[in-house]
């Protein structure tokens, strides 16, 4: 052991299950240099991870060096086929000191290799990030049944944050910052919106999502650049206060007259795919009329909103349920646009025959 050559890090000491693992600070420069993927080309029984998923690199690596202030990243989760000797600062019982690896042992990465790959490539484009530290657990690798029993329980329990709170917490998406600032000025969704989840529950009291406002927002200002956050605002404000004074039950909800589950079981004028058809029939009156779009969206009064309504099968229902899907967000705006007096787009009338064609087939 005293002939080998090691390296060292400086390390916390815990314990998990009755086994020793390590805590450290490792230079991202050293990343790419120590830690190792699995063979691609070995089956996955005989593999401790997943294949890389190469497209998902570049994107992360962008994370990196587009936000060399802010970035984030979680530790890395390694193994090493080494005997790992940890020399405490104190007593025996010291949980501080320093971690000697032997340089010939093998770095397996249980959990963060596409972290591993984006800072490899991260750091062509900016080498001064090397000097960075990432943190990494080190375990002690015992065999390939226990790296790939680690990966099964890292990733057991990992689920995706829902889409309303991540773009919630973007603070780089100014459309993000827009739709905080709406969620909270305007009166239709002031105490409507549910921020955490991107789908609400039965029992739930809000009427609308986080996400589904956003991505509403984002179609309806889509052919028009204002000239601040606070004129773009404005006519999102102007636009869906105008929606809903067209709609009465979003107020009785509000008020408290009438349930939200009522209405989202009854009524589909609150869901994610007519918002978002909402907001690309207001793009299109932005642009065609801007001076007399409001008035014509006193139609919206007329529409029969019921969600057994024939008129939206194949558009915003499809087999009895509410589908976000990009064509039924399409077909559902073509019909309110046809209901506007607007002129269906090239790709709009595309869309529509498509629909027809699938009706009279069924037929």
């Amino acid at each position: 052991m005293a002939d080998t050559f090691h390296y060292v890090f400086p390390a916390i000491r815990g314990i998990q299950a009755g086994r020793e693992y390590y805590v450290s600070m490792c230079p991202l420069r050293l990343i790419p240099r120590i830690f190792l993927f699995d063979e691609e080309e070995l089956t996955a029984e005989l593999r401790a991870q997943r294949t890389l998923n190469k497209a998902r690199v570049p994107e992360m690596a962008r994370y990196m060096t587009d936000h060399p202030d802010s970035y984030v990243f979680s530790a890395l989760t390694a193994s090493v086929d080494a005997d790992l000797v940890f020399e405490p600062a104190g007593g025996e019982e010291q949980k501080l000191g320093t971690l000697r690896i032997p340089m010939e042992g093998t770095f397996i990465i249980n959990d963060g290799q596409h972290r591993r790959a984006a800072i490899e490539m991260a750091l062509r484009q900016r080498p001064e990030m090397g000097h960075e530290t990432i943190a990494v657990v080190f375990f002690s690798d015992i065999g390939l049944a226990r790296s790939q029993q680690m990966f099964a329980d890292l990733n057991r329990y990992a689920i995706r944050p829902s889409t309303s709170i991540s773009i919630l917490y973007d603070h780089r998406d100014d459309a993000a910052e827009l739709t905080r600032r709406l969620v909270a000025e305007a009166l239709p969704f002031r105490d409507l919106v549910e921020t955490e989840r991107s789908n609400l529950s039965l029992r739930s009291r809000r009427l609308f999502t986080f996400s589904a406002i956003y991505h509403a927002t984002n179609a309806l200002l889509s052919e028009c650049e204002p000239e601040d956050m606070d004129a773009a605002l404005t006519v999102a404000r102007t636009f869906w206060e105008t929606v809903a004074s067209q709609l009465p039950e979003w107020e009785q909800v509000r008020r408290g007259r009438i349930a939200s589950s009522e209405v989202r079981q009854d009524l589909i004028h609150s869901h994610g795919v007519v918002l978002h058809a909402f907001g690309k029939v207001g793009a299109t009156l932005l642009r065609e009329d801007p001076e007399g779009w409001r008035k014509r969206l006193a139609v919206l009064a007329e529409i029969d909103w019921s969600r057994s309504n024939p008129v939206w099968a194949g558009r915003a229902v499809v087999r009895g349920k509410l589908s976000k899907a990009t064509q039924n967000v399409t077909l559902t705006a073509n019909y309110i646009k046809q209901q506007l007096g607007l002129a269906l787009s090239a790709e709009d009338r595309r869309v529509e025959d498509s629909l027809h064609r699938n009706l009279n087939d069924a037929a």
